[in-house]
């Protein structure tokens, strides 16, 4: 198969020789000879200036954590951050830009910010008539199975800016489209996609390198669980940040890690099966803590359904440790974390007063009014 990037290079290049051009990406943004476009793009175009997502141009920056606008080692491009001061391009930005190139790996969950920077961006080429081009990539968690629920119009965020579930099903070049044309930015894009890609398949059944676009994204396990893991972000359970197994184990001081274990696997969820497991975090929550929890180990790639294992585990957690689970307030938020991970209060509330069921029930139901719509946007057999 061949990737956007490599579609591109070979079919597009020429058309562009004479545009200035802006970049968006990150170490993500290589051919499978683990080139990088920055520097195939140094070379056969005019690049004039570098964008960097969430993490930085290098990925080196820890989750949240604000990045700078710097200068390019190799190129000495300008790199302009779009996670600090501001999260668009600006039109000074933008100056010496006829066109944008956005070429990131994405991993197919709704909080990933990635795909808002995307969106962001494509907002403001709009506004200052600039021209989109998106590189495709798999989806790693495969384009077929959809899960999760539609963000609610007055918990939009940063980790859900669209009302999309949080297992969306999609290619960054189908979001893109559907950002454009649903959510009413109609900016003149261009989407190049990738040949050969098939929707049923994971990422490490491509024959593909693998380049990790954040710290915490460690393998394919835990992109499938992390649809559903990542609300363990808004609680006061760790999502082992500051281990080698982030978003797979998920524990705290006070849980009895053996009791914990036991009672999830009698819920017999396709897929999966926890664990016993003790770790201390080198950071975030707990640091230097012994906690104690659970390792979901995925036994079914194709089957799990990780928003049901997300929202059963901090269900049951909250069952035994209703004391102690505690779900974080920001006085700077005008909501909890976890209702704008969650795209709503429905879900906390299920949790706090044992409604689970019907919640997810209520998730099944609006994704009918999201996958007709979907459907239009899919470019992959």
């Amino acid at each position: 198969m061949k990737l956007g990037l490599e579609v591109f290079l070979e079919k597009y290049l020429d058309d562009y020789k004479e545009k200035r051009v802006g970049l968006v990406t990150n170490p993500t943004g290589v051919n499978q000879r683990l080139e990088s476009n920055i520097d195939l793009f140094f070379k056969h175009l005019n690049l004039t200036a570098l964008f960097s997502p969430e993490h930085g141009i290098r990925a080196d920056a820890k989750e949240g954590e604000k990045v700078s606008s710097s200068v390019d080692e190799v190129t000495g491009l300008p790199v302009y951050s779009l996670y600090g001061k501001t999260s668009r391009p600006s039109a000074d930005m933008l100056e010496n830009v006829d066109v944008m190139i956005f070429d990131i790996q994405d991993i197919g969950s709704r909080y990933y910010t990635f795909i808002y920077t995307l969106a962001y961006v494509m907002a403001a080429c709009k506004e200052h008539q600039k021209e989109v081009i998106v590189l495709d990539r798999p989806n790693p968690i495969g384009g077929v199975k959809v899960e999760g629920n539609l963000v609610h119009q007055d918990f939009t965020s940063f980790v859900g800016l669209y009302p999309i579930p949080n297992r969306h099903g999609m290619t960054i070049g189908e979001l893109a489209h559907l950002f454009n044309e649903e959510y009413s930015i109609f900016c003149s894009l261009k989407v190049i996609p990738m040949e050969g890609w098939e929707r049923s398949k994971l990422y490490d059944e491509l024959g593909l390198p693998w380049v990790p676009p954040s710290p915490n994204v460690t393998g394919l396990s835990m992109q499938l669980l992390y649809p559903g893991t990542c609300l363990i972000e808004g609680t006061n359970l760790s999502e082992a940040r500051g281990t080698v197994r982030p978003f797979e184990m998920v524990g705290a001081p006070f849980i009895n890690a053996r009791e914990l274990s036991n009672h999830f696997n009698t819920l017999e969820l396709e897929g999966v099966i926890a664990r016993p497991v003790t770790f201390t975090p080198t950071y975030q929550k707990y640091q230097g803590e012994k906690c104690y929890g659970v390792q979901l180990h995925v036994m079914n790639r194709h089957n799990i359904r990780p928003v049901q294992v997300g929202v059963h585990l901090l269900h049951l957690i909250y069952q035994m440790y209703s004391d102690e689970m505690e779900f974080i307030r920001n006085e700077q938020l005008e909501h909890p974390f976890f209702d704008l991970l969650a795209g709503s209060s429905e879900l906390r509330e299920a949790i706090i007063h044992s409604q689970i069921d019907r919640c997810l029930k209520n998730m099944r139901n609006g994704l009918e009014s999201f996958l007709p719509i979907r459907e239009k946007y899919l470019i992959y057999n």
